[in-house]
């Protein structure tokens, strides 16, 4: 008990002589004081006390009001209030206003020890509460921690395996070689201009690399026709959306990106395939890509044509406004400087062969 310290409020001399008398026999440390105000600023200066005995009625400050202020400067440290008032309406006052304990003068020894004792086990055991509730939520904090970067890993390893997906497509369709990768960055600056959050920035990059990952299942003879598609070949060919979809739908982590490799043949207009979708029906993600898609294409070069400027690719955006794409991520696209889609092309071109891509990492926009 030597290290449980009590406080004794009470402005009567003798009453704190006989009650530190009875406290220091029985083992407690006993700090005696004559007032509310004397008390407070010693609890302000040391919370190093186990038990407050204060008695109610006492000038400057009465008990009650003492008690509200320990209750609320020091909520945790039990009060134990006694009075020579057999007044039920004080008793009642004093346990609403937080009192652990009440006691009627004259009180017997053992009934004071027995309400301190029973006061110092409570503060006790919500020390002891507390102390474990800040380790279990420090430990929480750490495993999740954990969690998060296992996810994290996972995630890394999940844009692998996609990126070597993505190379596998090149090779099959060398005409488009490194298009995905550009299409995604595209994507990506354009979403970031839109000041879209960054999860959702990385469920369009995914979606925007992986929408011709259907021509996989398109046959070489048609993929690789170096002449016009035949109206049957080119019914073939516009499958590979819904091809795509049908691959990556069943998969969890890429739920959200095979709604966008469904939807990015559609038109703002409703004249895409392959589900004649129409302005906000078609997903968010699609609208963008398909402004980034066009945007690349015409600004690459192809075995039957020279690629177009980048001013000139802009212009092309800005007309089939409305028709093609959405106005409203028109504006966004003009909105970017010319000098960041070259920046975006050179950088990826550079990367090319040498580095994993990383989603949601590239196409920092500033315009």
């Amino acid at each position: 008990m030597a290290d449980e310290r009590i406080l004794v409020v009470d402005d009567e001399e003798l009453i704190r002589e006989i009650i530190c008398s009875v406290l220091s026999q029985a083992g407690f440390a006993c700090q005696p004081v004559s007032s509310g105000v004397e008390a407070l600023s010693i609890l302000h200066s040391d919370d190093g006390y186990s038990v407050v005995v204060s008695d109610v009625i006492m000038d400057a400050m009465d008990g009650l009001t003492f008690l509200s202020k320990v209750r609320l400067e020091h909520p945790d440290l039990p009060v134990v209030m006694v009075t020579a008032v057999h007044d039920i309406s004080v008793a009642l006052a004093a346990i609403r206003n937080g009192a652990y304990d009440y006691l009627l003068k004259p009180f017997e020894r053992e009934q004071l020890l027995a309400s301190v004792r029973r006061a110092v086990e409570n503060r006790r055991l919500k020390l002891e509460n507390l102390a474990y509730q800040t380790k279990l939520e420090s430990l929480v904090s750490a495993r999740t921690e954990m969690l998060r970067q296992a996810l994290a890993d996972l995630e890394r390893s999940y844009d692998i395996t996609l990126e070597a997906l993505g190379d596998a497509l090149d090779l099959k369709d060398a005409e488009t070689e490194g298009h995905s990768k550009r299409v995604t960055a595209f994507t990506i600056a354009i979403a970031r201009a839109m000041g879209l959050p960054q999860e959702r920035v990385r469920v369009i990059a995914r979606g925007a690399f992986l929408h011709d990952v259907g021509k996989m299942a398109i046959p070489d003879a048609i993929l690789r026709k170096p002449g016009r598609l035949s109206p049957e070949e080119q019914e073939i060919m516009q499958q590979h959306s819904l091809l795509g979809y049908q691959m990556l739908r069943k998969i969890p982590f890429l739920h959200e990106a095979a709604d966008i490799v469904y939807s990015h043949q559609e038109r703002f207009d409703g004249s895409g395939y392959p589900r004649g979708l129409k302005g906000d029906q078609i997903p968010l993600g699609a609208r963008i890509f398909a402004i980034a898609d066009t945007f690349d294409a015409m600004t690459s070069d192809r075995p039957y044509r020279a690629a177009q400027s980048i001013p000139s690719g802009r212009r092309e955006i800005q007309r089939q406004s409305g028709k093609q794409f959405d106005p409203a991520i028109v504006q966004v696209f003009q909105s970017i400087s010319e000098r960041i889609w070259q920046e975006l092309r050179s950088e990826i071109e550079a990367q090319s062969g040498t580095r994993r891509f990383g989603f949601g990492r590239t196409a920092r926009v500033s315009n």
